[in-house]
C-alpha cells in the first residue's frame, strides 16, 4: 500500500469527524494518524505504509474524537507557545487566545528582567500550568507561583511543572493570601490569569467543553465576573505598587470586565486588549501606588 492510501485513509477518516460536527476534521484526522504511528504531523505522507495494528488504533481514536472527546484528550497533550502539556480528564485544555494573555506576563516579566530586577510572578487558576511554564521557561531570572483550587487539576499542574521552577500552591484564590502566600504580601511584581469566566446558568454548545472542561474552570457567578472580583480583591494585596495584573476574559466583556477594576482605588492604568481576532480578550491593571484598602 502507498502513501496516497494512508492519506486516503485519513480523508475517510475526516469525513467521519466531519459528519459528527468536528470542526478542524482534516487537521484532527491528520494529529490523530501522527500520533498512531508515533511520528510528526509533518511526516505523515513520506511515512511507510502502516498495517493493520494502525488500522485498529487509528480507529479507535478518530471514534473517539467523533464522539467529540477533546483532540487534547485523545492524544494526551496540548501545545501552547514553547512548550507541551499533559492534560486529561479533570483540567482545563489551554487554548490559543490564552497565548496572548501568557505572552504579557512574559514581556512585562522580561521588562523587569533587563531593569536589573528577579520578578516575581504569580499564575492564578493555574490549571494545567500553561502560563506558569511559558514565563518560568522564557524568562531568567524568574520567581514563578503557580496557585489552583481543583485536585485533579493540580496532578496535572504539578506533572506538567516538574522539574521547573515554579512554586505549587495547592489552594483557592480566595485564601491564598491568608495561608501560603501571606509572605508575598506587597511583593509581587506580576498576576497573570486564566479565571473561570461563564455566566451561571449561560448555554455552553460545544460538547467538548460542556462534557469534558471542568466546572471549576468554567463557571463564575451570575454576571461570569465572581472570579474577577477576587482577583480584584487578591492582587491588590499581593503586588507592589507599580505591579501588573493580567486577566483573561470572555469576548462579551471588553467593557465589564475592566469595570470590575476602574471600580475601586486600588489600580491605575487600566485597559482592554483585543486577541488576534480583534475580539476583546483581557484586561490590564497597574497596581495604585497608593493602597485602598
Amino acid at each position: 500500500m502507498t502513501t496516497v492510501a494512508l492519506n486516503d485513509r485519513i480523508r475517510a477518516a475526516a469525513s467521519r469527524l466531519a459528519a459528527a460536527g468536528v470542526a478542524s476534521p482534516r487537521h484532527d484526522a491528520e494529529v490523530l494518524a501522527a500520533h498512531a504511528l508515533g511520528v510528526e504531523r509533518s511526516a505523515l505522507f513520506t511515512h511507510p505504509d502502516p498495517d493493520d495494528v494502525f488500522d485498529a488504533a487509528y480507529d479507535d481514536l478518530i471514534t473517539r474524537r467523533a464522539n467529540r472527546e477533546p483532540l487534547q484528550h485523545v492524544t494526551g497533550l496540548a501545545h501552547f507557545r514553547h512548550v507541551t502539556l499533559h492534560v486529561g480528564p479533570g483540567v482545563f485544555i489551554p487554548r490559543p487566545e490564552t497565548e496572548l494573555v501568557a505572552g504579557a506576563a512574559v514581556d512585562e516579566a522580561s521588562a523587569l528582567v533587563a531593569a536589573g530586577r528577579v520578578p516575581v510572578v504569580v499564575d492564578m487558576f493555574a490549571g494545567s500550568g500553561a502560563i506558569a511554564l511559558s514565563v518560568a521557561g522564557e524568562v531568567r531570572p524568574c520567581v514563578v507561583h503557580a496557585v489552583e483550587s481543583e485536585e485533579d487539576a493540580v496532578q496535572w499542574l504539578r506533572r506538567n511543572v516538574a522539574g521547573a521552577s515554579i512554586v505549587v500552591h495547592h489552594d483557592d484564590v480566595a485564601g491564598i493570601v491568608e495561608r501560603s502566600m501571606s509572605m508575598l504580601l506587597g511583593m509581587v511584581d506580576v498576576v497573570v490569569a486564566n479565571p473561570p469566566y461563564v455566566p451561571v446558568g449561560a448555554t455552553v454548545r460545544d460538547p467538548e467543553v460542556a462534557e469534558h472542561d471542568p466546572a471549576a474552570a468554567l463557571w463564575s457567578g451570575t454576571d461570569g465576573l465572581d472570579a474577577m472580583r477576587e482577583l480584584d480583591r487578591v492582587a491588590a494585596r499581593l503586588l507592589t505598587p507599580g505591579g501588573l495584573l493580567i486577566a483573561e476574559h470572555a469576548d462579551v466583556q471588553g467593557e465589564s470586565a475592566p469595570e470590575v477594576f476602574r471600580a475601586g482605588g486600588a489600580w491605575t492604568d487600566v485597559a482592554d486588549h483585543a486577541d488576534l481576532n480583534g475580539r476583546p480578550r483581557y484586561v490590564t491593571a497597574r497596581r495604585s501606588p497608593v493602597a485602598s484598602a
